[in-house]
């Protein structure tokens, strides 16, 4: 992929991204007018920056060393894409459910369709593949490493705790077939 097509992939990611918050302000009127109480607020411009630091980094480290795409890069283009369609199943399962914040309707269970089946948190599995894939297609390699780092941390130590502790708080207990057909663990006690 030539330096134009880097540019191109990134301005499709930035616009995916546009597109997604639209979605998640809609979805948080939605949610607030059956009474959804937003949690984790003071974290959430943390996740914000990160995400920004991320974007501009992959693409000035991509642009700036000028690199000719190994021939391996369509591997990781193909597996990003891949994940964009568990983006879309994720977001289609959670309905007006979904949202780029911690936001719980009370009384209400945790979601247990589409690929919430089969794993605790879907929507962070694909945060975690895209800040590993994105960067190995621009050639970003040390964007790659600190990023991705900063990111699976995030995620682990803050992140997926609040969205946990938001759904002991404010949502129902899980049923035991959802806790039984979760490969991730709890992260509270």
């Amino acid at each position: 992929m030539a330096s134009w097509g880097l540019w191109l992939l990134w301005i499709c990611v930035i616009g995916q991204r546009m597109i997604e918050l639209s979605v998640a302000k809609r979805n948080a009127r939605w949610i607030k007018g059956r009474g959804g109480v937003e949690y984790g607020q003071n974290h959430y411009p943390w996740l914000v920056l990160i995400h920004v630091l991320f974007l501009a980094s992959i693409l000035a480290e991509g642009l700036l060393r000028d690199n000719q795409p190994e021939s391996w890069r369509w591997i990781p283009l193909l597996l990003f894409f891949a994940v964009q369609g568990l983006r879309i199943w994720v977001m289609r399962s959670l309905g007006n459910c979904w949202n780029t914040r911690i936001y719980v309707i009370p009384g209400t269970k945790p979601q247990n369709k589409g690929p919430y089946r089969y794993l605790r948190h879907p929507n962070y599995v694909v945060v975690i593949l895209e800040f590993v894939l994105l960067p190995l297609v621009m050639g970003a390699f040390v964007s790659l490493f600190i990023f991705s780092t900063i990111n699976l941390l995030f995620l682990w130590f803050v992140r997926i705790p609040a969205e946990e502790k938001a759904w002991q708080i404010y949502g129902e207990e899980m049923d035991e077939a959802m806790k039984k057909k979760r490969f991730l663990p709890v992260f509270y006690k």
